[in-house]
């Protein structure tokens, strides 16, 4: 699982850390996740960043004795006109990478433009992101990512509730080796595009005794030809979020 980029990228969004931890109920997954999420505005933009956690390492018992893998992420929203015509457009930086069970997730580096989209009172968050993407030691025929992260504060009219997410579409030259649920594929396939999106939705339940900092929900991991699984894969997971 990678994780989802709860917060708008918005220069209007407020500073944030939270810890989230989820249980994965994917078939392939069944087991627990945390994240470290951080978002942080300052005069020259906004920076981003997570870092998951996936507890999958096991002892001859089948105990959880260590975590299986760590992915990170840092992200970078540049903008130095924020009071002229073109404040909503900022250039974007972006560091990937990290391993799990195993599997190098390779150094990716991406550059681009993000153009930001808001209603009037910034409930409704949207930016659209158009970004060159290097990977390292990989291959592609077009190296461009386009994503889309949204936002939305108290949904339906209900305080507290929140839909968020992100959309990604990258081309990357990899190999596939099982189908969804770990069953080894015939022979390995070569995939040249891959699609992700975790959409979130979070409730404030600590506004009802005094405690804003939590937050109880989930995300559903939608993808298809993503790592080294060939094809649609739906992952519902179940969480709770502490926001600092």
């Amino acid at each position: 699982m990678t994780s989802v980029l709860l917060l708008a990228l918005g220069t209007a969004a407020p500073a944030q850390t939270n810890l989230q931890v989820f249980y994965d109920f994917g078939k392939d997954r069944h087991h627990v996740t945390t994240t470290l999420e951080g978002f942080y505005n300052d005069s020259w933009g906004n920076t981003f960043f997570f870092v998951d956690h996936y507890y999958n390492s096991r002892d001859a018992k089948g105990r959880v004795e260590a975590p299986s893998g760590t992915y990170f992420e840092i992200e970078r929203c540049l903008n130095f006109w924020n009071d002229t015509p073109l404040s909503p457009l900022s250039l974007y930086l972006e560091y990937q990478g990290g391993v799990y069970q195993g599997f190098n997730i390779k150094n990716s580096f991406l550059c681009g433009v993000d153009y930001f989209l808001h209603s009037k009172d910034f409930r409704r968050t949207l930016n659209l992101k158009v970004l060159y993407k290097y990977i390292h030691s990989g291959k592609s025929d077009v190296p461009l990512q386009f994503s889309a992260v949204w936002g939305m504060k108290d949904l339906f009219g209900v305080k507290g509730l929140r839909f968020s997410g992100f959309m990604d579409f990258w081309r990357e030259d990899h190999i596939l080796l099982t189908e969804y649920g770990g069953t080894p594929l015939s022979s390995p396939r070569l995939s040249h595009a891959v699609f992700l999106t975790e959409p979130q939705l979070w409730y404030n339940v600590g506004q009802f005794f005094g405690v804003n900092n939590l937050n109880l929900g989930g995300e559903v991991e939608c993808s298809f030809d993503f790592g080294t699984v060939q094809g649609f894969c739906v992952r519902p997971c179940l969480g709770a979020k502490w926001v600092f």
